[in-house]
């Protein structure tokens, strides 16, 4: 005979699931959010958040171990069923873009707590897929690069980190950020300005 769950634990998965989810909308909006503020906001006792996320950082970590799996179905989601490898990359990017921008602010948080290089290790998946739509269009002349897929992968991985990094600063306004990330990893990859930015236009507007 199955024994069924104790409530206990459905009510603690639900409670780590409401912190969550209130920690990622207080650090969005403040970024120096404490865990005072977040269990506040939480409607629970700071024992409770802590009894979760014994820091700060490893409540950032999970965080970011989420972002990093909408990331990876964003990209998928976006190249999928597209032959045209430079379609695919644009598609892709703006699919990526539209996940990134809303989580921009806590990727700037996380290369502080988790580390950059704990950042590149979680989205080592997410690089290698990028990779392989790089090689198809390497190897079919639609990209142009001296460097191999996965270095160009790597580069395309920290432009876009940059161009997060530009609109967090004001460089770039967030409605030109999606199309102009596009636009311009097509253009690493070796894409003429002109031929990115109509693939791009096109992709945007469904035309």
């Amino acid at each position: 005979m199955t024994t069924m769950t104790t409530g206990p634990t459905s009510r603690a998965d639900a409670n780590r699931r409401r912190i969550l989810d209130v920690a990622l909308a207080e650090l969005l909006r403040d970024p120096d959010a404490s865990m005072d503020q977040i269990a506040r906001a939480a409607g629970v006792v700071r024992r409770t958040v802590y009894g979760h996320f014994p820091t700060r950082e490893v409540l950032v970590s999970t965080l970011l171990d989420g972002a990093v799996e909408a990331v990876a179905a964003a990209m998928d989601t976006g190249h999928e069923g597209v032959a045209d490898a430079a379609e695919a990359v644009a598609r892709s990017t703006l699919a990526v873009w539209e996940i990134a921008d809303r989580y921009r602010i806590l990727v700037a948080l996380a290369q502080h707590s988790v580390t950059v290089q704990g950042i590149r290790d979680r989205l080592a998946p997410v690089r290698a897929t990028c990779a392989e739509i790089l090689r198809t269009g390497l190897a079919d002349g639609t990209f142009t690069s001296p460097l191999p897929p996965l270095a160009l992968a790597y580069v395309h991985e920290q432009m876009l980190f940059a161009l997060m990094a530009a609109v967090n600063d004001g460089l770039l306004a967030p409605p030109e950020a999606g199309p102009s990330a596009a636009i311009t990893l097509l253009t690493a990859a070796g894409v003429p300005a002109t031929r990115a930015a109509e693939l791009v236009a096109k992709v945007t507007t469904g035309a």
